[in-house]
């Protein structure tokens, strides 16, 4: 056998090896270079329906040089794709162009469960996709839906009151109340007067029992009063209107009555009551009375009352129009959290119109004053 010996030019074999490495380098460049080949890249026949990207990891992707505005996706058809394996948590897309149309797009079998927390979709064009078919469970956010037993509907959370109960608003509390607005005593008339009331209930609805009159201390001690069963009802902040029975010892009648009572300007406590008796007698008792307050416990009360007739009746000794005036000064000192404070005054009563001749017929004065002393108090 003969052996042939080969024969190597050493100039030449550096020169071989350098364009072996030259051909080899040049696709491994581009490869590695992945901006650079996705950027040219239009991919508008694709179909991406049987590709499976569930095990990819792409969270150490860096996109933020990526342009995807010459991106043609509308023939694009995502419905196959399964995503939901994706991390894309720690994905960079601060750096994408996405700004393309994306109309076309058909997101309705897409899963994105999975979170897209730091994408930015402010430059996102999406006006003619149709989300009507995505299913995006949104159960674990912050928040939720909470159990039906979270919390009772009146906060107690099963704690019950007690034994005071249910507290209420102080407004709509049933209370009660007692005032004695007068009881004293008048030396020249020899007689008591009083004017006690007494009412129940709320800010909004009340029943008043009320009563006044006289009471003589000499002779037959003949008592005469005015009483009535009311129920009160506020009109506003300043007036109020009450409607009931009353009674009348003088005459001996009882009547409907109705009335308007409340603060009238320059805070003047004012009265109008109307008594309709069952004989067709109608009487009007007007009232008025204002607090002078001198200091934090003396207080000076002018008073003044009109009493009124819509017929004559002179066996009670009564004529039609204006029958009497009453009008007294009282100067009181409040004691005991201002719940007790008794007063010395004068008082003076006139008759008027032809009352004052009634009177005189039965020998009686038309017009009289006389010291008076006496308290007044609430509880």
């Amino acid at each position: 056998m003969k052996i042939r010996k080969v024969s190597f030019n050493t100039a030449v074999l550096p020169m071989s090896i350098l364009s072996v490495s030259m051909l080899l380098a040049t696709p491994l460049a581009n490869a590695a270079d992945g901006h650079t080949t996705v950027n040219k890249m239009t991919m508008p026949g694709m179909d991406h329906s049987g590709m499976d990207m569930s095990g990819m990891d792409m969270s150490d992707m860096d996109h933020s040089g990526m342009d995807m505005s010459g991106m043609d996706m509308s023939d694009m058809d995502h419905s196959g794709m399964d995503m939901s394996g994706m991390d894309m948590s720690d994905m960079d897309h601060s750096g994408m162009d996405m700004s393309g149309d994306m109309a076309g797009m058909d997101h309705s079998k897409m899963n994105m469960s999975g979170g897209m927390a730091g994408m930015d979709h402010s430059g996102m064009d999406m006006e003619g996709m149709d989300h009507s078919s995505m299913d995006m469970d949104m159960s674990g956010m912050q928040g939720g839906k909470a159990p039906a037993d979270a919390r009772s509907s009146d906060y107690s959370n099963g704690v019950p009151y007690g034994r005071y109960g249910k507290p209420v608003m102080m407004g709509s509390m049933p209370l009660w109340s007692v005032s004695v607005d007068d009881l004293g005593y008048q030396f020249d008339d020899d007689q008591i007067n009083f004017e006690v009331e007494g009412w129940y209930g709320d800010d909004s609805n009340r029943f008043r029992l009320r009563t006044e009159g006289s009471a003589q201390t000499k002779d037959d001690k003949e008592i005469g009063s005015l009483s009535s069963l009311a129920y009160w009802k506020p009109l506003g902040i300043y007036w109020n209107v009450e409607a009931g029975v009353a009674y009348n010892t003088e005459n001996d009648k009882p009547a409907l009555m109705a009335g308007i009572v409340g603060t009238a300007p320059y805070f003047i406590e004012t009265d109008a009551r109307a008594y309709v008796y069952t004989d067709g007698q109608v009487q009007l008792d007007l009232g008025a009375e204002y607090e002078w307050r001198l200091s934090q416990h003396w207080v000076v009360i002018p008073e003044v009352g009109l009493t009124a007739f819509s017929k004559d009746d002179s066996d009670n000794h009564i004529a039609k129009g204006f029958n009497e005036m009453e009008a007294e000064v009282r100067l009181t000192y409040e004691t005991l959290s201002r719940q007790l404070a008794p007063y010395v005054g004068i008082s003076y009563e006139s008759a008027l119109g032809d009352a004052r001749d009634l009177r005189r017929q039965d020998n009686e004065s038309a017009d009289g004053s006389s010291l008076t002393a006496g308290v007044k108090f609430w509880f």
